[in-house]
């Protein structure tokens, strides 16, 4: 912005309302983007699995590597304190996902039948997609078995288990990442962000894989519906896909944290908490 070419301004107590505004605004991107991913892969989860070359993911990983930059973007910028509270607010949005989800469940579905009589006739029936019939008894993965559902019950369930498991996964995931990420931002005094960057989102990941394939499917695996093998190779392939991301993503970060850094005027080299520095939490 014209005019305003000032000496980098550390803390926000000092920065005028202009720049704090400009700061608040990038976070909210950057947490705005974390929570839209992490609603995409619980709605997503399981309910289709695809293939990226060799490996088998579940559909909704294909935005989870967003949320480790997004949480590493807002480590580098605004400190733990920041980080930890939009893995908190991830949190908070799967159980709101859940609750949205068993809601819906317990409503009884529209039926002719049961149609109001002052109603006109027919604008009750289900839609014809609604219900759908199997040529043959279909495995869920919680270790149900089914032949004929209600379309809405099949994203139920599936979605039901898999945030289940990402919550659990989530959590012990997206810590250590901002734990590491702070520890080597200590350890080298700000130098190699390569290092922060890569090396507690590559951890944090296989942590998050390992979780959350394992609890998916543990049902499963003791019903004999799977094997441990094919459980090992879809944390194999969720992870090697994740890891690859995580290391293309490295120049965009490091272009991502020079550019910020000149546009916040913060240093990120620094440890920050702008909770803090604010005297208030977000």
């Amino acid at each position: 912005m014209a005019g305003r070419h000032l000496e980098p301004i550390l803390d926000a107590v000092h920065a005028p309302s202009w720049l704090h505004e400009r700061r608040e605004r990038v976070f909210l991107v950057f947490a705005g983007i974390f929570l839209g991913s992490m609603t995409m892969l619980n709605i997503l989860g399981i309910t289709r699995f695809i293939h990226v070359g060799p490996a088998a993911l579940a559909v909704g990983v294909l935005p989870y590597p967003l949320t480790f930059l997004c949480t590493d973007f807002i480590s580098e910028f605004y400190g733990r304190r920041r980080a930890n509270f939009v893995v908190w607010l991830g949190f908070g949005l799967n159980v709101l996902v859940l609750a949205f989800l068993w809601l819906g469940h317990q409503m009884p579905a529209i039926d002719e039948s049961a149609r109001p009589g002052w109603l006109p006739e027919g604008s009750w029936n289900p839609p014809p997609w609604q219900t759908l019939e199997f040529a043959r008894p279909v495995l869920l993965p919680f270790g149900g078995e089914v032949s004929r559902i209600d379309l809405f019950e099949i994203i139920f369930r599936c979605t039901r288990s898999a945030v289940a498991a990402s919550m659990m996964a989530y959590l012990a995931a997206q810590f250590c990442d901002v734990f590491l990420f702070h520890f080597w931002k200590r350890l080298t005094r700000g130098r190699h962000l390569w290092l922060r960057n890569n090396g507690s989102t590559l951890i944090s990941q296989l942590v998050d894989s390992t979780a959350v394939i394992f609890i998916t499917f543990w049902a499963s695996f003791q019903a004999g519906q799977r094997t441990l093998g094919s459980m090992f190779v879809l944390v194999a392939s969720s992870y090697v896909f994740k890891a690859a991301v995580a290391l293309l993503d490295t120049i965009p970060f490091y272009l991502g944290v020079k550019w910020l850094g000149r546009y916040l005027q913060i240093d990120p080299t620094l440890e920050h908490d702008a909770d803090a520095e604010a005297g208030s939490s977000p």
